[in-house]
């Protein structure tokens, strides 16, 4: 494996992150470069990311959890995620598809149901609900919670 070191983002990685949130095709709205933490290769390449996303006082996210397809499989968007988690408080939520919930558990998330969700999660997951109908998918979005 190459070298590469996990870090709190900088201002001038903005685009990379963004970048990179694209190739792996997940949510693109909100991304803060204050809030990321990145794993950063030899050259300088953001090669994973993820972050901690408010909504509101009182809700956080963990969210955009992302590693180029070349450096998947090494153990990159765990390090990325332990990282975000020691400077987390409790609760914390996350939004998956229903076959990276595995994923999640090992780190204590759970799923949450209905009215267990805040707000806002139970009007995205039911927006996805409703377009499910169009995109055909057939795959389940997942609420999960840290305690």
């Amino acid at each position: 494996m190459e070298d590469y070191v996990i870090r709190p983002a900088l201002e001038s990685e903005s685009a990379q992150i963004k970048a990179l949130i694209n190739v792996v095709g997940i949510n693109p709205t909100g991304l803060d470069w204050k809030r990321f933490i990145v794993a950063v290769n030899a050259e300088g390449l953001v090669i994973s990311c993820g972050q901690l996303k408010p909504h509101g006082a009182d809700i956080l996210e963990l969210a955009s959890i992302g590693t180029l397809p070349a450096y998947r499989g090494k153990g990159l968007a765990r390090e990325v995620i332990e990282a975000l988690l020691t400077k987390s408080p409790r609760p914390l939520y996350l939004m998956c598809i229903a076959h990276n919930g595995p994923m999640y558990e090992k780190f204590g998330f759970r799923i949450i149901e209905g009215e267990d969700m805040p707000r806002y999660f139970r009007r995205i997951k039911k927006l996805f609900d409703v377009t499910d109908v169009f995109r055909h998918s057939s795959e389940e979005l997942l609420v999960m919670k840290l305690e």
